[in-house]
Protein backbone atom coordinates (compact mmCIF):
# COMPACT_ATOMS: atom_id res chain seq x y z
CA UNK A 1 0.00 0.00 0.00
CA UNK A 2 1.28 3.50 -0.93
CA UNK A 3 2.49 5.49 2.06
CA UNK A 4 0.51 8.56 0.94
CA UNK A 5 -2.70 6.54 1.01
CA UNK A 6 -2.29 6.03 4.78
CA UNK A 7 -1.75 9.73 5.47
CA UNK A 8 -4.52 12.30 6.01
CA UNK A 9 -5.85 13.73 2.75
CA UNK A 10 -4.69 17.26 3.51
CA UNK A 11 -1.07 16.08 3.69
CA UNK A 12 -1.43 14.46 0.28
CA UNK A 13 -2.73 17.73 -1.16
CA UNK A 14 0.25 19.63 0.23
CA UNK A 15 2.71 17.08 -1.14
CA UNK A 16 1.10 17.36 -4.57
CA UNK A 17 1.34 21.18 -4.39
CA UNK A 18 5.02 20.98 -3.48
CA UNK A 19 5.62 18.70 -6.46
CA UNK A 20 3.91 21.19 -8.78
CA UNK A 21 6.01 24.05 -7.38
CA UNK A 22 9.23 22.08 -7.88
CA UNK A 23 8.33 21.11 -11.45
CA UNK A 24 7.33 24.67 -12.40
CA UNK A 25 10.48 26.05 -10.75
CA UNK A 26 12.66 23.77 -12.85
CA UNK A 27 10.73 24.42 -16.06
CA UNK A 28 10.19 28.20 -15.74
CA UNK A 29 13.16 29.10 -13.56
CA UNK A 30 15.83 27.05 -15.31
CA UNK A 31 14.80 25.31 -18.52
CA UNK A 32 12.87 28.22 -20.07
CA UNK A 33 15.44 30.98 -19.32
CA UNK A 34 18.34 28.82 -20.47
CA UNK A 35 16.42 27.88 -23.62
CA UNK A 36 15.66 31.53 -24.43
CA UNK A 37 19.30 32.46 -23.81
CA UNK A 38 20.47 29.74 -26.17
CA UNK A 39 17.90 30.81 -28.77
CA UNK A 40 19.04 34.43 -28.51
CA UNK A 41 22.57 33.41 -29.44
CA UNK A 42 21.58 31.82 -32.73
CA UNK A 43 23.00 33.53 -35.84
CA UNK A 44 20.85 36.51 -36.76
CA UNK A 45 19.59 37.04 -33.20
CA UNK A 46 22.84 37.43 -31.27
CA UNK A 47 23.25 41.17 -32.02
CA UNK A 48 19.73 42.14 -30.90
CA UNK A 49 19.99 40.00 -27.78
CA UNK A 50 23.14 41.84 -26.71
CA UNK A 51 21.62 45.29 -27.16
CA UNK A 52 22.96 45.96 -30.67
CA UNK A 53 26.04 47.52 -29.13
CA UNK A 54 27.98 49.96 -31.29
CA UNK A 55 31.57 50.18 -30.03
CA UNK A 56 32.20 53.55 -28.44
CA UNK A 57 28.73 54.87 -29.32
CA UNK A 58 26.28 52.93 -27.11
CA UNK A 59 23.43 51.03 -28.76
CA UNK A 60 22.40 51.55 -32.35
CA UNK A 61 18.78 51.04 -31.22
CA UNK A 62 18.73 54.01 -28.81
CA UNK A 63 19.28 57.58 -29.95
CA UNK A 64 21.61 59.98 -28.22
CA UNK A 65 22.30 63.70 -28.14
CA UNK A 66 25.34 65.11 -29.92
CA UNK A 67 25.79 68.32 -27.92
CA UNK A 68 28.76 70.17 -26.48
CA UNK A 69 29.27 71.16 -22.84
CA UNK A 70 27.06 74.22 -23.35
CA UNK A 71 24.20 72.17 -24.75
CA UNK A 72 24.73 73.40 -28.30
CA UNK A 73 24.78 71.05 -31.32
CA UNK A 74 28.22 69.73 -32.25
CA UNK A 75 28.38 70.95 -35.83
CA UNK A 76 30.42 68.01 -37.13
CA UNK A 77 27.67 65.52 -36.25
CA UNK A 78 24.24 64.83 -37.65
CA UNK A 79 21.69 65.89 -35.07
CA UNK A 80 18.82 63.59 -33.97
CA UNK A 81 15.24 64.62 -33.49
CA UNK A 82 14.20 66.19 -30.16
CA UNK A 83 13.67 63.90 -27.18
CA UNK A 84 11.38 64.14 -24.15
CA UNK A 85 13.04 61.22 -22.36
CA UNK A 86 14.56 62.75 -19.24
CA UNK A 87 17.20 65.28 -20.24
CA UNK A 88 17.22 63.73 -23.69
CA UNK A 89 17.50 60.09 -24.79
CA UNK A 90 17.51 58.78 -21.22
CA UNK A 91 16.67 55.08 -21.60
CA UNK A 92 15.48 54.96 -17.98
CA UNK A 93 12.92 57.73 -18.59
CA UNK A 94 11.35 56.92 -21.94
CA UNK A 95 8.44 59.31 -22.42
CA UNK A 96 6.50 61.54 -24.78
CA UNK A 97 5.71 65.20 -24.21
CA UNK A 98 1.97 64.53 -23.74
CA UNK A 99 1.08 67.82 -25.45
CA UNK A 100 -1.40 67.89 -28.31
CA UNK A 101 -2.46 70.21 -31.12
CA UNK A 102 -4.55 72.32 -28.73
CA UNK A 103 -1.39 73.33 -26.84
CA UNK A 104 -0.84 76.76 -28.41
CA UNK A 105 -0.69 79.25 -25.52
CA UNK A 106 2.40 79.59 -23.32
CA UNK A 107 2.48 80.18 -19.58
CA UNK A 108 4.73 83.24 -19.58
CA UNK A 109 7.41 83.30 -16.86
CA UNK A 110 7.03 85.89 -14.12
CA UNK A 111 9.69 88.55 -13.73
CA UNK A 112 12.68 87.15 -11.87
CA UNK A 113 11.24 83.63 -11.97
CA UNK A 114 12.25 82.04 -15.28
CA UNK A 115 11.22 78.57 -14.12
CA UNK A 116 7.61 79.68 -13.60
CA UNK A 117 6.87 79.62 -17.33
CA UNK A 118 5.93 76.73 -19.59
CA UNK A 119 6.08 76.61 -23.37
CA UNK A 120 3.19 75.30 -25.41
CA UNK A 121 3.81 72.59 -28.00
CA UNK A 122 3.40 75.21 -30.73
CA UNK A 123 6.12 77.44 -29.29
CA UNK A 124 8.42 74.44 -28.79
CA UNK A 125 8.01 73.58 -32.47
CA UNK A 126 8.52 77.20 -33.55
CA UNK A 127 11.63 77.63 -31.40
CA UNK A 128 13.16 74.41 -32.70
CA UNK A 129 12.42 75.32 -36.30
CA UNK A 130 14.07 78.71 -35.87
CA UNK A 131 17.15 77.12 -34.24
CA UNK A 132 17.52 74.44 -36.93
CA UNK A 133 17.11 77.06 -39.65
CA UNK A 134 19.92 79.14 -38.14
CA UNK A 135 22.17 76.08 -37.75
CA UNK A 136 21.66 74.89 -41.33
CA UNK A 137 21.47 78.37 -42.90
CA UNK A 138 17.95 77.89 -44.28
CA UNK A 139 14.64 79.61 -43.69
CA UNK A 140 13.23 78.23 -40.42
CA UNK A 141 9.79 79.78 -40.92
CA UNK A 142 6.71 77.60 -40.59
CA UNK A 143 2.95 78.24 -40.36
CA UNK A 144 1.59 79.70 -37.09
CA UNK A 145 5.07 80.71 -35.92
CA UNK A 146 6.27 84.25 -35.25
CA UNK A 147 9.71 85.32 -36.48
CA UNK A 148 11.10 85.31 -32.92
CA UNK A 149 10.38 81.58 -32.52
CA UNK A 150 7.13 81.56 -30.53
CA UNK A 151 3.62 80.53 -31.48
CA UNK A 152 1.82 83.24 -33.45
CA UNK A 153 -1.32 83.29 -31.31
CA UNK A 154 -3.60 86.22 -30.53
CA UNK A 155 -6.07 86.64 -27.71
CA UNK A 156 -8.99 88.58 -29.19
CA UNK A 157 -11.50 90.23 -26.86
CA UNK A 158 -14.88 90.80 -28.56
CA UNK A 159 -17.84 92.86 -27.48
CA UNK A 160 -20.12 89.83 -27.83
CA UNK A 161 -17.91 87.46 -25.86
CA UNK A 162 -16.88 84.97 -28.53
CA UNK A 163 -18.34 86.91 -31.44
CA UNK A 164 -18.75 90.52 -32.47
CA UNK A 165 -16.37 93.42 -32.92
CA UNK A 166 -12.79 93.09 -31.64
CA UNK A 167 -12.18 95.52 -28.79
CA UNK A 168 -8.73 94.42 -27.62
CA UNK A 169 -6.05 92.10 -29.05
CA UNK A 170 -3.06 90.59 -27.21
CA UNK A 171 -0.18 88.55 -28.60
CA UNK A 172 -0.43 85.82 -25.98
CA UNK A 173 3.03 84.27 -26.39
CA UNK A 174 5.05 87.48 -26.55
CA UNK A 175 5.79 88.91 -23.11
CA UNK A 176 6.21 92.67 -22.76
CA UNK A 177 8.22 94.56 -23.80
CA UNK A 178 8.39 92.35 -26.92
CA UNK A 179 7.11 93.80 -30.16
CA UNK A 180 4.00 91.83 -31.30
CA UNK A 181 4.34 89.91 -34.55
CA UNK A 182 1.32 91.87 -35.90
CA UNK A 183 0.88 95.58 -35.44
CA UNK A 184 -2.91 95.42 -35.71
CA UNK A 185 -5.72 92.89 -36.09
CA UNK A 186 -9.19 93.77 -37.37
CA UNK A 187 -8.30 97.42 -36.96
CA UNK A 188 -7.22 97.06 -33.31
CA UNK A 189 -3.63 97.62 -32.16
CA UNK A 190 -2.03 94.37 -30.93
CA UNK A 191 -0.53 94.49 -27.43
CA UNK A 192 2.26 92.42 -25.92
CA UNK A 193 1.26 90.11 -23.06
CA UNK A 194 1.82 90.89 -19.39
CA UNK A 195 3.02 87.75 -17.52
CA UNK A 196 0.60 86.68 -14.79
CA UNK A 197 -2.37 88.46 -16.40
CA UNK A 198 -5.53 86.41 -16.97
CA UNK A 199 -6.53 86.48 -20.63
CA UNK A 200 -9.04 83.67 -20.22
CA UNK A 201 -11.93 85.67 -21.69
CA UNK A 202 -10.10 86.26 -24.97
CA UNK A 203 -10.78 84.14 -28.04
CA UNK A 204 -7.57 82.22 -28.80
CA UNK A 205 -6.76 82.89 -32.46
CA UNK A 206 -3.70 81.29 -34.11
CA UNK A 207 -2.42 83.25 -37.11
CA UNK A 208 -0.99 81.25 -39.98
CA UNK A 209 1.21 83.98 -41.43
CA UNK A 210 2.92 83.83 -44.83
CA UNK A 211 5.26 80.86 -44.17
CA UNK A 212 5.41 78.21 -46.93
CA UNK A 213 3.08 75.22 -46.72
CA UNK A 214 6.13 72.94 -46.90
CA UNK A 215 8.80 74.38 -44.56
CA UNK A 216 12.51 73.92 -45.23
CA UNK A 217 12.88 72.35 -41.77
CA UNK A 218 11.24 68.86 -41.74
CA UNK A 219 8.65 67.91 -39.13
CA UNK A 220 10.87 65.32 -37.42
CA UNK A 221 13.47 68.03 -36.73
CA UNK A 222 11.00 69.86 -34.48
CA UNK A 223 8.92 67.06 -32.91
CA UNK A 224 9.92 64.22 -30.58
CA UNK A 225 9.08 60.55 -31.07
CA UNK A 226 6.60 58.75 -28.81
CA UNK A 227 9.35 56.98 -26.87
CA UNK A 228 11.91 59.77 -26.95
CA UNK A 229 14.54 57.13 -27.78
CA UNK A 230 14.28 56.54 -31.53
CA UNK A 231 17.69 56.86 -33.24
CA UNK A 232 16.24 57.57 -36.69
CA UNK A 233 15.61 60.77 -38.60
CA UNK A 234 13.98 61.25 -41.99
CA UNK A 235 16.10 61.27 -45.17
CA UNK A 236 14.91 64.87 -45.67
CA UNK A 237 16.40 65.95 -42.33
CA UNK A 238 19.63 64.10 -43.15
CA UNK A 239 19.84 65.88 -46.52
CA UNK A 240 19.36 69.23 -44.79
CA UNK A 241 22.32 68.53 -42.48
CA UNK A 242 24.66 67.05 -45.08
CA UNK A 243 26.30 70.32 -46.27
CA UNK A 244 27.14 71.37 -42.70
CA UNK A 245 28.60 68.00 -41.71
CA UNK A 246 30.65 67.76 -44.91
CA UNK A 247 31.99 71.28 -44.41
CA UNK A 248 32.89 70.70 -40.75
CA UNK A 249 34.68 67.42 -41.53
CA UNK A 250 36.52 68.76 -44.55
CA UNK A 251 35.10 66.23 -46.95
CA UNK A 252 32.75 66.31 -49.94
CA UNK A 253 28.98 66.34 -49.75
CA UNK A 254 28.98 63.37 -52.12
CA UNK A 255 30.99 61.30 -49.61
CA UNK A 256 28.63 62.20 -46.78
CA UNK A 257 25.55 61.50 -48.93
CA UNK A 258 26.96 58.04 -49.68
CA UNK A 259 27.14 57.31 -45.95
CA UNK A 260 23.63 58.64 -45.41
CA UNK A 261 22.37 56.28 -48.11
CA UNK A 262 24.22 53.35 -46.52
CA UNK A 263 22.51 53.88 -43.15
CA UNK A 264 19.05 54.53 -44.57
CA UNK A 265 16.56 51.72 -43.99
CA UNK A 266 13.52 51.22 -46.20
CA UNK A 267 9.89 50.64 -45.34
CA UNK A 268 9.09 47.59 -43.20
CA UNK A 269 7.98 44.73 -45.48
CA UNK A 270 8.19 47.25 -48.27
CA UNK A 271 4.99 49.06 -47.25
CA UNK A 272 5.10 49.90 -43.51
CA UNK A 273 6.38 53.20 -42.18
CA UNK A 274 8.79 55.53 -43.93
CA UNK A 275 12.49 55.30 -44.87
CA UNK A 276 14.70 56.39 -41.97
CA UNK A 277 18.35 57.18 -41.28
CA UNK A 278 20.03 55.80 -38.15
CA UNK A 279 21.89 58.82 -36.74
CA UNK A 280 23.94 56.83 -34.21
CA UNK A 281 25.31 54.45 -36.84
CA UNK A 282 25.85 57.31 -39.29
CA UNK A 283 27.85 59.41 -36.82
CA UNK A 284 29.91 56.39 -35.78
CA UNK A 285 30.75 55.75 -39.43
CA UNK A 286 31.71 59.41 -39.89
CA UNK A 287 34.11 59.20 -36.94
CA UNK A 288 35.67 56.09 -38.46
CA UNK A 289 35.94 57.25 -42.08
CA UNK A 290 36.19 61.04 -41.71
CA UNK A 291 37.50 61.56 -38.16
CA UNK A 292 37.81 64.96 -36.52
CA UNK A 293 41.04 65.91 -34.77
CA UNK A 294 38.91 67.87 -32.27
CA UNK A 295 35.19 67.59 -31.66
CA UNK A 296 34.39 71.26 -31.48
CA UNK A 297 30.98 72.84 -31.87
Amino acid sequence: MNLLSRLPSWIGHHVAAVRVVLVLTVLLGLVYPLGMTALAHLPGLREQAQGSELAGHGSKLIGQSFLDDKGDPIRSYFQPRPSNAGDGYDASASAAGNLGPESTVDVLPLKGRPDSGKQSLLTQVCARSKAVGELEHVDGARPYCASDGVGAVLGVFRDGGTTGRATRVVSLNQACPARPFLSSYEGVTVECAEPGTDYGKAVVTPVRGDAPAHPKVPADAVTASGSGLDPQISPAYARLQTPRVARERGTSEQAVRALVEKYTSGRGLGVLGEPAVNVVELNAALDHIHPMTTKGA
